[in-house]
């Protein structure tokens, strides 16, 4: 009558020793333990199966056909089991899975061609997946939890259920039609621009970016006169574009090319003419999340 017998990785292990050492003394020596217990294991795991594994003789044992079909079986069966056990401690480690990230449109050139060059040689188990939208709805899908990591240039009016990390520091430049007086200089004073039109980020979209703007032309002597105001980056670098306007933008944007469009660093030391990127997550993020957070503090800043 046959037993009920669970094949834990224990019984598993002993049952190929002593296929292996075709002695259940020396199989006992190897796995640390007494004969006899072992050979009550193997006459458990032989009723339990309904086959005899074994041969047994004065001399030692040898596998029956069925004992042979049923080693190969073992081991398949342990190697499955190594594997399962690696694959959770991988995914649970942040080496193995799945990662949503959301981005906006312009600094996907010059920041995630770094971190999926730099995920794909340190986490190749590690999968990306990309996601462009606007900075308020990455923010609503990282705080919902339909996206794990979101990058942004603006952190403003974060929900408090958001932790942001800044990774990034980028200078602010003036933004001039390609046949502009000034584009062709290697820097300027923000005061040369006093008497330009210039296109203003929206206060409501872009909050930070709005206040340095107004702020640094401040410092610099004058008020900003708008002639147009944009929700995201890419409006106010096509209004300059265009050529009916100046604007003050992260410098990075040169990694975006745009044809009528030149950068002009600024001469002013204001630490207003400075853009903070960040990285934003829920304070529960797992493994993974946090090892591409890594990631990019390492790698990704140059």
């Amino acid at each position: 009558m046959k037993e009920d017998i669970n094949l834990t990785k224990r019984l598993l292990e002993q049952f190929l020793v002593v296929a292996e050492e075709e002695h259940f003394g020396r199989a006992a020596e190897r796995l640390h333990m007494s004969q006899p217990p072992l050979s009550q294991s193997i006459q458990r795991l032989e009723r339990g199966l309904g086959a005899r594994l074994f041969e047994r003789g004065p001399g030692g044992v040898s596998l029956t056909p069925a004992g042979e079909v049923f080693a190969v079986d073992a081991r398949r069966l342990l190697d499955a089991q190594s594997a399962v056990i690696e694959r959770v401690r991988r995914v649970a480690s942040g080496l193995e899975g799945d990662v949503r990230v959301g981005y906006v449109t312009v600094l996907s050139h010059h920041y995630l061609p770094a971190l999926l060059r730099a995920a794909a040689e340190e986490l190749p188990g590690l999968r990306v997946h990309l996601h462009q939208d606007t900075p308020a709805d990455i923010a609503e899908m990282v705080r919902s939890g339909a996206l794990d990591l979101g990058f942004l240039r603006d952190p403003s009016n974060l929900s408090a259920e958001i932790v942001s990390e800044a990774f990034a520091v980028e200078r602010i430049a003036a933004a001039l039609p390609h046949d502009h007086r000034l584009a062709g200089a290697d820097v300027i004073d923000l005061a040369e621009l006093r008497d330009e039109d210039f296109v203003l980020p929206a206060p409501g979209a872009l909050p930070a970016l709005a206040q340095q703007v107004r702020l640094a032309c401040h410092d610099a002597g004058f008020i900003p006169r708008a002639r147009a105001e944009a929700d995201d980056l890419t409006g106010l670098y096509s209004y300059v574009a265009s050529g009916l306007c100046v604007s003050l933008l992260p410098e990075r944007l040169r990694d975006f090319p745009v044809p009528g469009l030149a950068f002009v660093p600024l001469r002013d030391e204001s630490p207003l003419l400075e853009t903070v990127v960040v990285a934003i997550r829920r304070p529960s993020a797992d493994a993974a999340v946090l090892r591409l957070l890594d990631l990019i503090t390492r790698r990704v800043t140059d």
